[in-house]
C-alpha cells in the first residue's frame, strides 16, 4: 500500500498498468485524444483494462467540444474523466462521472491560479496541478498552492522527485500525487526508473 493517493497519467502500455496496480496506485489515466503522442486506442485500452482490477480508470482529454467528450465517454467508459477547461465542468457533471480538472502551471500565472481558487472550481472532484514544461516548486508557487487548502482535493503532478516527495506531502495541502507513465522499449520490456523509485519511497513499510 502507498501512503498517499497516486494517479499515473499518460499510461500507454500493459507493463506500466500492471506494475502500478500491483503497487497499489489508485488511478490509471489514458489519453483518449487521437492527436496526442500518448494516445491509446479503444481496443488497446480495453485490453490493458482487462488485466488490472481494483483500480480506477481515468479517461484523459484536452477536447473542449462537449459532444466530442460525450462520444469519448461512450467509447471508453472510464471511471473518471479528466479535462482541461474549467468552463466545461458544470455541464460535464451531468454525465455522472467524477471529474478531474488538469491545470498546466507552466501556462498560467500565479495571479491566474489565485483567481481560480477564489472564484471556486465548481464541479471538479480533483484538481490536477501538472506541467508540460519543467517547473521548480519555489516559495511563491508553494504559497499559491497553500491557498487551495483542503477545499480542493489537489493532485500534485509536477516538481516531484524521490528526494522531495515526503517533504512536499508534509508541507503542501495535497490529496495525492500524479506521476507519468512511459514508453516500453519493446512489449513486456520496461525500465521503470524514477516512477518506481518514487512509488517505493511512499510505500508503507
Amino acid at each position: 500500500m502507498l501512503t498517499t493517493l497516486v494517479k499515473i497519467s499518460n499510461v500507454t502500455n500493459l507493463s506500466d498498468a500492471r506494475y502500478c496496480a500491483g503497487m497499489g496506485v489508485d488511478m490509471l489515466g489514458f489519453s483518449m485524444d487521437e492527436e496526442a503522442p500518448d494516445y491509446v486506442d479503444p481496443k488497446k485500452f480495453n485490453e490493458i483494462k482487462s488485466w488490472v482490477a481494483g483500480i480506477q480508470i481515468v479517461g484523459e482529454t484536452t477536447a473542449i467540444d462537449p459532444e466530442q467528450i460525450e462520444q469519448l465517454l461512450a467509447t471508453y467508459q472510464p471511471d473518471l474523466l479528466q479535462v482541461e477547461e474549467s468552463a466545461l465542468l458544470p455541464y460535464l457533471s451531468s454525465f455522472g462521472k467524477p471529474l478531474i480538472l488538469r491545470i498546466d502551471v507552466s501556462q498560467i500565472t500565479l495571479d491566474q491560479l489565485d483567481m481560480l481558487v477564489h472564484a471556486g472550481i465548481e464541479g471538479a472532484d480533483y484538481i490536477l496541478l501538472d506541467s508540460s514544461a519543467p517547473v521548480y516548486l519555489d516559495g511563491d508557487l508553494k504559497t499559491a498552492l497553500q491557498r487551495f487548502d483542503r477545499r480542493y482535493p489537489v493532485l500534485l503532478g509536477t516538481g516531484i522527485s524521490v528526494e522531495n516527495v515526503h517533504t512536499l506531502l508534509n508541507e503542501l495541502p495535497v490529496k495525492g500525487i500524479a506521476l507519468r507513465g512511459g514508453e516500453e522499449e519493446r512489449p513486456g520490456n520496461k525500465e521503470f526508473g524514477e516512477l518506481m523509485d518514487i512509488l517505493e519511497a511512499i510505500e508503507e513499510e
